[in-house]
């Protein structure tokens, strides 16, 4: 199987995430991108909607409920958030969704920072092997993978996608 090009995704993606926010009368959402491939995928969401405006960064790894048996990544950064997160109508993204617990642990940190009106999730990819009941608003492809099998992001320029295979352990 051919993994698809982002840069083919990401303008589908962009109109249709701009028919979601104006269905929902949403005119001026705040972007914010979990660390690191979705905040890529945000960057170009907005350079592709013609916006200049802030970009809330999330690194969630505190958050993650895998923490304590997997430990901390080595490249942990703090969030950025140059926004309030109450009553505004937030547009999550993200590059791979898998399981659903990024997300969660996101969604655990923007409350954390107060009560957004809405929140829409974006993803670059679903691989349709939910453990959570998560599922995008807005998706650029949804794949379903062996078990043993991954998909990367690579960026931040050109952005591309790669398979991954996991080595059983002994």
């Amino acid at each position: 199987m051919t993994l698809p090009n982002p840069q083919h995704l990401l303008p589908e993606m962009a109109a249709a995430l701009s028919r979601h926010l104006d269905s929902r009368g949403i005119t001026e959402p705040r972007f914010v991108g979990i660390r690191t491939g979705g905040v890529w995928i945000a960057q170009a969401l907005l350079q592709l909607r013609d916006r200049q405006e802030a970009l809330g960064i999330l690194d969630v790894s505190f958050y993650r409920d895998d923490f304590t048996q997997n430990g901390l990544h080595p490249q942990v950064r703090p969030s950025e958030l140059p926004f309030e997160i109450e009553g505004q109508h937030l547009v999550l993204i993200d590059d791979v969704l898998m399981s659903g617990r990024t997300i969660r642990a996101a969604l655990n940190e923007l409350f954390d920072y107060g009560r957004p009106a809405s929140v829409c999730l974006v993803c670059l990819l679903d691989l349709n092997a939910r453990e959570l009941p998560i599922r995008p608003d807005v998706v650029g492809a949804t794949l379903s993978l062996a078990p043993e099998q991954r998909v990367k992001l690579l960026g931040p320029a050109p952005l591309a996608l790669e398979y991954q295979t996991l080595v059983p352990a002994n």
